[in-house]
C-alpha cells in the first residue's frame, strides 16, 4: 500500500507502512470518533491537499481500514473492525504526544474530533466510578462538545449541550488543567478557564476526571 517500504519483517515495520503516510493516523483519529463525509474529513483537517486526503482514503480503503459505506444518497467512510483495533494505539499515542505539547501556535487549531480523542485519552475512569454522574458543555478555541460521565461510561458528542450542570470555556489553559500543572480554582481565578454556568466546585470534579498522567 505505502509507498514508504522499510524491507525489514516486523509487526511495527508494517503498521507503519500501512497508517505511516503523513495525514493517514489522523483520518483513522477522526474515524475513531465516528464515520465521516468526505467533506467532513476535510473540514476536520484543514491544511491536507485534497489530493493527499483522497489519495489516503484510497489507500487505507485498499488495506481494510476503512471502507465506503453509502448512507441514503450519500457515502461515508467508516473504520473496518480491523481499522477500529488502532483505537488504544491512538488514545495511547494522544496521551504521550500531550505531554510534550507547548503552547499553541497562532496558526495551529483544535477541532472537535482532536479534542475529543484527548479527552478520551485523559479519561480516569476509576476515578469517574466514584462521582456522581455529571454533564459538561465544554466550549475549547472552536470546537463545543457535549460531554456525559456516568460512571465508567464517556460519551461526547459535537456541538453544545443543551442542559449541563457545567458549562465551561477554554483556550491553551486546558493543557494545563489536564495535566495537573494547573488546578481547578486557580485556572478560573487567571481567567484561563471561564465558567458559563453551574459551580465552580465542579471543575474540580472534571479535573478529577480527566487527566493526562505524567
Amino acid at each position: 500500500m505505502a509507498a514508504r517500504e522499510y524491507g525489514q519483517y516486523c509487526g511495527v515495520t508494517r503498521a507503519l507502512e500501512l497508517v505511516g503516510e503523513r495525514w493517514a493516523l489522523l483520518i483513522v483519529r477522526d474515524l475513531l470518533v465516528g464515520p465521516r463525509r468526505y467533506g467532513e474529513l476535510a473540514a476536520g483537517l484543514p491544511r491536507i491537499p485534497s489530493n493527499i486526503l483522497a489519495a489516503r482514503l484510497k489507500e487505507l480503503q485498499g488495506a481494510g481500514i476503512i471502507r465506503r459505506a453509502p448512507r441514503s444518497r450519500i457515502i461515508i467512510y467508516e473504520l473496518t473492525p480491523y481499522g477500529r483495533e488502532l483505537e488504544p494505539v491512538v488514545l495511547a499515542l494522544s496521551a504521550w504526544g500531550f505531554r510534550a505539547l507547548d503552547e499553541p501556535r497562532d496558526e495551529q487549531v483544535v477541532t472537535p474530533d482532536a479534542m475529543t480523542i484527548t479527552l478520551r485519552s485523559a479519561f480516569q475512569a476509576d476515578a469517574a466510578a466514584s462521582l456522581p454522574p455529571t454533564r459538561y458543555a465544554a466550549r475549547i478555541g472552536a470546537a463545543e462538545l457535549d460531554v456525559r460521565v456516568s460512571g465508567r461510561a464517556l460519551a461526547i458528542a459535537r456541538g453544545a449541550a443543551e442542559t449541563a450542570d457545567l458549562a465551561f470555556a477554554a483556550g491553551p489553559g486546558i493543557r494545563r488543567l489536564l495535566s495537573g500543572e494547573l488546578a481547578a480554582q486557580p485556572a478560573i481565578a487567571t481567567g484561563e478557564i471561564e465558567l458559563l454556568h453551574g459551580p465552580a466546585a465542579l471543575l474540580d470534579r472534571f479535573a478529577l476526571t480527566f487527566r493526562v498522567a505524567a
